[in-house]
Order: structure tokens, then sequence, then C-alpha cells
């Protein structure tokens, strides 16, 4: 990181304190002021008193699971969430993004991926926050309509919650409604990933979030078409 970019927080939330400080040591030779937490309430509280810009957070944990955590510190506001889990079962993927998380890493991961990773989420929130001052005309697709100013995202008249990744999902979706994009363009427009991202669980980053996006706005909306990407659909 340049001494010109500001100096972001982060917060690591991992009950192992040998994987906790190896993040932390990590993340700060990047230049991140980092708080660490060891267990579900003091992650909340954490979380509350420091305002991080971003949270690394363990699934597992004592005293309330990290799944508790990202809905609690998401009620409190908006921030992007990278959990940490050592299981790759779809259920628990779906169950995370649900409450809030905005990307998963499953154990064991490197660090440098830990960092692109960190620092991709943290790209695309300064992008959202410039497209807002923006304030561009919202998005109709049939019954959707897709506020990218504040927002907002409306299915048939009615408000739909979307976590910060899904919104930005189905916003580049809208944009060119009816054409499939490709996993690798999703990947790069949507998570701010490069060209070298080649991981294998980069496929199922964006399968798993486009299965949690179907869950809000309805599975008929959203095509696929295998082995090729997705596409949204108007339906009217």
């Amino acid at each position: 990181m340049t001494s010109s970019m500001p100096v972001r927080t982060a917060l690591v939330v991992e009950d192992e304190r040998t994987i906790n400080d190896a993040l932390a040591q990590r993340l700060r030779a990047e230049g991140y002021t980092v708080e660490q937490a060891f267990d579900g309430p003091s992650a909340v509280e954490v979380a509350a008193a420091v305002r991080p810009d971003v949270v690394l957070l363990d699934v597992m944990l004592p005293g309330f699971d990290g799944l508790e955590v990202c809905r609690r510190i998401q009620a409190e506001r908006p921030v992007p969430v990278l959990m940490l889990t050592a299981r790759d079962d779809e259920a628990d993927v779906l169950v995370g993004l649900g409450v809030g998380a905005d990307d998963y890493l499953t154990k064991p991961f490197s660090m440098r991926e830990v960092v692109a990773r960190v620092a991709a989420l943290l790209r695309r929130v300064e992008r959202a926050e410039a497209l807002a001052a923006e304030r561009p005309a919202a998005l109709e697709v049939g019954a959707i309509s897709i506020d990218p100013g504040t927002r907002r995202t409306t299915v048939a008249g009615e408000p739909v919650h979307l976590t910060p990744t899904e919104f930005d999902l189905l916003l580049c979706l809208a944009r060119e409604a009816g054409q499939v994009l490709g996993r690798d363009r999703l990947l790069r427009e949507v998570w701010d990933w490069g060209d070298a991202w080649g991981s294998p669980g980069a496929a199922r980053t964006v399968d798993s979030h486009v299965k949690a996006l179907r869950a809000k706005v309805g599975a008929e909306r959203i095509r696929t078409v295998h082995g090729v990407g997705y596409s949204l659909e108007d339906l009217t």
C-alpha cells in the first residue's frame, strides 16, 4: 500500500492464535492497521469500537460462531467481510453469503491470496462510493429496479436486501441484460480479480453468489449458460 492511500483498519477474528497472529502480521506489513479478536462476543465489541474497513472472519469461533458475528456486525453498519472456513460445503458457503459475507476463503489458504482478496474488497468499496457520488440513473430489467446511487433494489415493487457483492453482481448483469457474461469477466468486474486468478475456487465463488442472488430476485431471472456464464433476463 502506498503512502498516498488512506490507512485502512482490518479486524482479524480467528480463535487459533497462530493463524490470527500470522494474518495480523502480514496485513500490518502491507500497511493496514490491524485489530484482533479471538471469539464471537469480543469480535462484535471490537467491531463496534474501532469500525473497521474490512473484517476477516473465521466461521468456527467460541462464544458464538462467525455467522452470528457477521449478522451482528452487518446490522450495525455495512462492512466488507471475508469469511474464513475450514469447510468447502456449499450449504455453509451460502449461509455465510446470506448473512452478509462478501467473499470467502477455504483453509488452507496462502497469505498472498488473503492480501489480494482484502485489497479487492476495499477497491470495490471505493468504486461503489465513487459511483454513488455520480448519482447514476436507476436500471429497470423487467420487474427488477436497481438504483446504483442508493444501492437499493426492488422486485415487483418490493424491496430486496442484497449484500454489497450481490448488488454489484446484479448491477453488472443488468447493465448488459440478456447478454451472457462469462465467469472470468464477472470475477474482474464484480470481484476486481485480475486475470492471474486461476484458483479452483474462482468459479465456485461466482456460482455461489449467483445461487444466493437467485434466491432473492427469482431463480428464473438469471439464466445459466453451462460452460460460459450467466445472463439476467427480462421476463416481461
